[in-house]
């Protein structure tokens, strides 16, 4: 379940309206939104560049982000040390971490002022990449953690460790370890399980595994899971949200548990969770697309 949010005893909260200015739909779109958002709420910082770091100085309830999921993905990294919630205006394509169309805007905007919604905080993953007592890499990721072959393409065998204990070799092109919000990206094109958002679990998935026994694993995030590659590649990475953070040598250690840091988002009663599904990965559940009466 979610919490209630703090401002709802205020007139007007203080929010900060960030997008990413680069792409046309917000662009195109910023100043009709700003004004919807100016008329409910008093906006103490506009970011349309998603700079780094935010002013230090900058006080405010939540933010309001036009764009797309990696919109809201740059926009949490940017207000992290805020801790504050993000309500996505959808102006990119999938929209899963963006729920909001602009149509909707004006009517779930004073509804989350009154404080009719709910701020709900996503599991996010600490991803570490050793080689021997040396740290390699230390990142953050809210979708997923991915070790990924490249050239020459050859199958790896992948050792996966959970608390230290041997779980698995998997003899495939790849692995995801994913979070409950990275479950409907690139683990389930790769045929993992969708987890609900609010859910403290991982999915560990093989991507073309070697083998038809071989099936997507899922495990309380509470877990630590160690994974290393026999003999990589020449390009074989460790990938935190698609950005490649190390490149994999053999015996380097990736390392995926639970982050202290939480992806806060604003939820409202709408946001139904199977209504989700069903309008943004097209889950309609018949085969002719509609049900029977």
């Amino acid at each position: 379940m979610g919490a209630a949010p703090t401002w709802a005893d205020r007139d007007r909260p203080q929010v900060l309206l960030l997008g990413a200015g680069d792409r046309p739909a917000v662009a195109e779109n910023a100043e009709q939104m700003r004004a919807i958002v100016e008329s409910h709420c008093d906006i103490q910082l506009v970011d349309f560049v998603l700079t780094d770091p935010m002013p230090a100085d900058v006080e405010a309830d939540f933010a309001v982000v036009l764009g797309g999921d990696g919109s809201m993905l740059r926009a949490g990294k940017l207000v992290r040390k805020l801790a504050l919630p993000l309500l996505g205006v959808n102006l990119g394509r999938l929209g899963y971490l963006a729920p909001i169309s602009p149509k909707e805007l004006p009517e779930v905007l004073p509804a989350v002022c009154r404080g009719e919604c709910q701020i709900v905080d996503h599991l996010m993953m600490r991803c570490r990449v050793f080689r021997g007592d040396e740290v390699l890499a230390d990142e953050t990721g809210l979708n997923e953690v991915a070790v990924l072959g490249g050239p020459p393409f050859s199958i790896l065998d992948i050792d996966v460790y959970v608390d230290a204990e041997l779980a698995t070799t998997y003899s495939c092109d790849g692995l995801i370890i994913s979070t409950p919000v990275g479950s409907t990206a690139h683990n389930l094109s790769a045929g993992g399980p969708i987890l609900r958002n609010n859910l403290h679990a991982f999915v560990i998935s093989p991507i073309s595994p070697h083998t038809l026994t071989v099936r997507p694993v899922v495990d309380t995030a509470d877990r630590v899971i160690e994974v290393v590659v026999r003999e990589p590649n020449e390009t074989t990475s460790a990938v935190v949200d698609g950005q490649v953070v190390c490149h994999l040598t053999k015996n380097d250690r990736v390392r995926v548990e639970r982050s202290i840091r939480t992806f806060r988002t604003i939820e409202v009663p709408s946001q139904s969770y199977y209504r989700m599904l069903q309008e943004k990965l097209g889950w309609r559940g018949t085969i002719r697309g509609k049900r029977s009466n």
